[in-house]
């Protein structure tokens, strides 16, 4: 075994406990705040790649507005969100057009705020969302189960059967065949966790929220490759030791919460 595999088991053997911990042991104001922890985190991932080391203005408002989409999820839900979205990055347009400068029209940096707001703060909060609501704590868990029994599927799928490449200019490894055997995987687990934990929720409904959730991680697994291809990177991070940054382990979890959010919310209530 590598040394690169002892870190990825010696951090999983901690990481694991404290975070199963935290959702499951944790008030809705320990979660928010270790979602808000997170959040920084990987803002600072985010700001790296695509700021630099020196960063900007604008990266500078993406750590400062960007904390406070959690807290408004966790303060006053969705609505507050938005208003805070909106007139965060509202105000950050109008510093960016005062602040043009003669032979220095450039919109990279507001777009990359933009996309980073969206991409984080907005996406991570949906987990403080889902917490609050009915079952939060089941809910959570059914995230990270669809995630990984999805992952794990197309590893040993992609491993043995995969021949075609999904997105080779984003990455190389991924095939058509992994896709398939992830999404087999997502509805599997998914239907296990509902047999076990959520028998109220009809096993239809559990299959589907598997299915799209599985296909739209992967997609987000995919997008935080562009973002590190775009970037040069071959980690967002080096905070977990063996498996890279913060990013490189939620990339699947950003995607798949919102969708997961809002069918609970707008078709099973």
């Amino acid at each position: 075994m590598t040394s690169s595999h002892v870190k990825r088991w010696v951090t999983g053997i901690v990481a694991v406990p404290i975070l199963f911990a935290v959702i499951f042991f944790g008030t809705e104001g320990v979660f928010a705040g270790f979602i808000l922890a997170v959040t920084a985190v990987a803002i600072l991932e985010y700001n790296r790649l695509v700021f630099g080391k020196t960063g900007g203005a604008e990266s500078r408002a993406l750590m400062l507005f960007g904390l406070l989409a959690p807290l408004a999820a966790a303060a006053a839900g969705p609505g507050a969100i938005l208003a805070v979205a909106v007139l965060s990055t509202l105000l950050v347009f109008i510093l960016t057009l005062f602040g043009v400068k003669e032979g220095a029209l450039d919109l990279n940096p507001v777009a990359r705020y933009t996309l980073g707001y969206l991409y984080l703060p907005v996406m991570l909060s949906h987990f403080i969302l889902l917490r609050e609501g009915d079952k939060g704590v089941l809910w959570i868990f059914f995230v990270i189960v669809l995630a990984f029994s999805g992952d794990i599927a197309a590893f040993y799928v992609g491993r043995t059967f995969g021949r075609r490449k999904l997105m080779p200019l984003v990455s190389p490894g991924k095939t058509v065949e992994g896709l398939l055997g992830l999404a087999a995987g997502s509805v599997a687990g998914c239907l296990i966790y509902r047999y076990f934990l959520l028998p109220e929720v009809p096993a239809g409904h559990i299959a589907l929220i598997g299915l799209a959730g599985g296909i739209v991680g992967q997609l987000g697994d995919l997008f935080e490759s562009l973002i590190k291809r775009a970037s040069g990177a071959k980690d967002s991070g080096e905070i977990l030791p063996g498996h890279g940054g913060i990013l490189d382990r939620l990339d699947c979890l950003l995607f798949i919460v919102p969708v997961v959010y809002y069918y609970r919310t707008y078709v099973l209530s």
